[in-house]
């Protein structure tokens, strides 16, 4: 099988994508990674807010404010008016009920591309503000999605496993894999492998593409935000009508490369990823 186009992009045509993910007010992560990079992309970013923080939450004394209320009236607003979508782009969630919240979107629009990355956790811990109902909602939903972006805490969550490190072996990442698309996802990015070789490796298998490997030099720091980052280039590669494999490298060059950028910055391990700079690499998808 040769990995084929999970959106064909049509002349001048701007694609409109749902960004359903929270809204920090400090540290770049969730919508204020998505709304840039995919508007640089060429596409129409429109933002659903699950949650409002003041910052990521690995700042102290962090202040949220759940959106779920509001949701239902917001989403029927945009369809009395006629709003179409041609994906939808889901990320961090403030409560279980979201996630039923974007069922009816998918359901609403059910040709738009379902695209999740299951945001709850990390480096072997699930994020504090996620209750056990929300992991168990956020694991159904990860069932559904055309495109799952999990790093390997988060997919070993949703398969019931036991975390083992960052450090596993390639048949351990295909068993992985393949379980993700047996319950249910069509497709499955697994991000942020080490394998004690000094390389993060990425691997991506599904419906539209064969098994395959990405990899990038290990840096020595990590950074809040890398996961929104990677998502958010990797679907604007495809939303400009590259195939998943080549996307995939995209995300993956783009992120390491924000990485570096961002050493540059002061408090930057703090701050998270400085990715604006790189824009003009989104933006050249399209030519």
């Amino acid at each position: 099988m040769t990995a084929t186009q999970l959106y064909q992009r049509e002349g001048a045509y701007i694609p409109r994508v749902a960004a359903i993910h929270d809204l920090c007010g400090y540290g770049k992560c969730s919508l204020g990674v998505a709304i840039p990079v995919l508007s640089a992309a060429g596409c129409d970013v429109c933002p659903v807010p699950t949650g409002l923080f003041s910052s990521h939450t690995a700042f102290p004394g962090w202040y949220m404010h759940d959106t779920t209320d509001i949701l239902g009236d917001y989403l029927a607003a945009w369809a009395g008016i006629g709003v179409e979508l041609d994906a939808a782009y889901s990320g961090f969630l403030g409560a279980p009920e979201q996630v039923d919240i974007i069922r009816h979107v998918w359901d609403t629009y059910p040709e738009a591309l379902r695209v999740v990355d299951p945001v709850m956790a990390d480096h072997g811990k699930v994020y504090p503000t996620y209750t056990p109902e929300l992991v168990t909602a956020m694991c159904e939903l990860a069932n559904g999605a055309d495109i799952l972006t999990p790093n390997l805490t988060e997919a070993a969550i949703i398969l019931g496993r036991e975390w083992e490190g960052a450090d596993v072996d390639e048949e351990t990442v295909r068993a992985m894999m393949l379980e993700l698309r047996e319950r249910g996802a069509k497709n499955v990015v697994l991000k942020g492998i080490e394998h004690g070789d000094g390389l993060i490796h990425n691997y991506v298998w599904g419906d539209s593409v064969d098994f395959t490997e990405t990899t990038n030099a290990k840096l020595p720091y990590m950074l809040h935000g890398t996961g929104d980052v990677f998502a958010s280039t990797l679907l604007a590669a495809v939303m400009a009508g590259r195939d998943l494999a080549e996307a995939t490298r995209f995300a993956a060059d783009f992120t390491a490369d924000a990485m570096v950028v961002s050493a540059k910055q002061p408090d930057f391990e703090a701050r998270g990823v400085s990715f604006e700079p790189l824009l003009g690499k989104v933006s050249d998808l399209l030519g």
